[in-house]
């Protein structure tokens, strides 16, 4: 039993020899690599510069048009003539729609015919064109004005024939009744030319409208631009104030952005922008012209409007767009070469030399300007740092390269 217990012992370390005799062999196989690991890396160092850079607050919006409206006839009616489409371009006062004129003129016509019967009336020309009348030389007046004189005469003969008793007191106040009733008549027949006077400016205001109303059934555009879409078709009997067409102007377009609270307070109307749509590389102006007075409490933002011009017509009305308001021409800034960033995984930093060694530093960078970039933090001007750092890493030798 002894013996095989020591057979079991003898092989026990048998093996923890091998296995430690394993270990040091592969670690003096290791020790030519960390040799050559320790071999000092060439690189070369670029300084960090001060230089100048537009200051900029980028933002995103949507653009709209500058304009947009309802165009809509003011009566009602059947429309004869539609002049226009989707898309189609329209200039300001060109005629875009018609209604059947045959009702408004019989309107006329008619409102005519009133107003010729209303100046016989008043013994005015029917066709002239004055409006003067005097009351004491109307028909009605001097009928009225004649009756009152021979009522008068009558009472002054009898008030003669009573003081002589030729005529009884009931006769008397006969004669002065009479002149009475004719003292009103010859009133009212002047309220009533007054009235036939009113009667005729209406008829004139009638007829005016009647002449608007055949107006209004021609419709102008309001404004220069484009139809966004059509509403109605030839034929169709339309109420008034009935939508025909919606027009929008495109020249310039509203850019409208939210601007963050932080990179409020930069901006002031007059700015200048540089617009930028999908699809389209080129490069649009414009200028910011309008500023909300209070921030949206939800999100913290001022919205501001900017006029981006558009004489080619090359940007629509509710395309996305980015902008880039300039606030500040020349700003100081720190510059690094872009070759000199290492970003992995959303970390920025470059390598140093300290007594021939890489050091990394952590840095924050801003706005790209060709082959250079901005940094926010984490260096200095002056600093010198490697300009290809590739794989380089934190405590690795290197030597510098003049």
């Amino acid at each position: 039993m002894s013996g095989i217990i020591r057979k079991d012992l003898f092989i026990a370390l048998l093996t923890i020899t091998v296995f430690a005799s394993a270990l040091t062999a592969c670690g003096k196989s290791k020790t030519p690599a960390d040799s050559k690991a320790r071999v000092p890396r060439a690189v070369v160092l670029v300084p960090v510069e001060r230089g100048n850079l537009p200051r900029t607050v980028t933002v995103t919006g949507t653009l709209a048009a500058d304009e947009e409206v309802v165009a809509s006839f003011k009566v009602a009616g059947r429309i004869s003539e539609l002049m226009v489409d989707l898309g189609s371009t329209v200039r300001k006062n060109q005629i875009i729609a018609r209604l059947d004129p045959t009702d408004f003129l019989l309107k006329i016509e008619q409102a005519e015919a009133a107003l010729r019967q209303t100046r016989a009336r008043l013994g005015l020309s029917p066709e002239g064109k004055d409006d003067l009348v005097d009351p004491d030389k109307t028909a009605p007046v001097r009928e009225a004005r004649a009756v009152l004189e021979e009522a008068r005469l009558n009472r002054e003969r009898a008030a003669s024939l009573h003081e002589k008793n030729y005529i009884s007191k009931m006769d008397l106040d006969s004669a002065v009744s009479r002149q009475l009733v004719a003292e009103s008549r010859y009133q009212a027949s002047i309220e009533e030319v007054r009235d036939r006077q009113a009667l005729l400016a209406q008829r004139k205001s009638e007829l005016a409208l009647a002449r608007q109303q055949l107006a209004d059934a021609t419709l102008h555009s309001p404004i220069d631009g484009a139809v966004r879409e059509r509403k109605t078709s030839v034929g169709e009997f339309l109420p008034a104030g009935s939508p025909i067409a919606v027009l929008v102007r495109n020249h310039p377009l509203r850019l409208r952005a939210s601007v963050p609270e932080r990179d409020a307070a930069g901006i002031r109307a007059g700015q200048v922008t540089h617009v930028r749509v999908e699809g389209d590389q080129t490069e649009h102006t414009g200028r910011v012209v309008r500023l909300s007075p209070v921030f949206e409490k939800q999100n913290r933002t001022l919205t501001i409007e900017a006029e981006v011009e558009n004489t080619e017509g090359r940007l629509r009305a509710g395309s996305f767009a980015t902008a880039e308001i300039l606030i500040e021409a020349q700003q100081p800034v720190v510059f690094a070469p872009v070759s000199a960033i290492i970003n992995f995984a959303g970390i920025e930093k470059v390598i140093l030399e300290k007594q021939g060694v890489a050091v990394e530093r952590r840095i924050r960078t801003g706005r790209r300007a060709g082959d250079r970039v901005e940094v926010l933090e984490g260096l200095a001007p002056g600093d010198l740092i490697v300009a290809e750092p590739g794989n380089l890493g934190d405590g690795e030798p290197v030597s510098v390269k003049q």
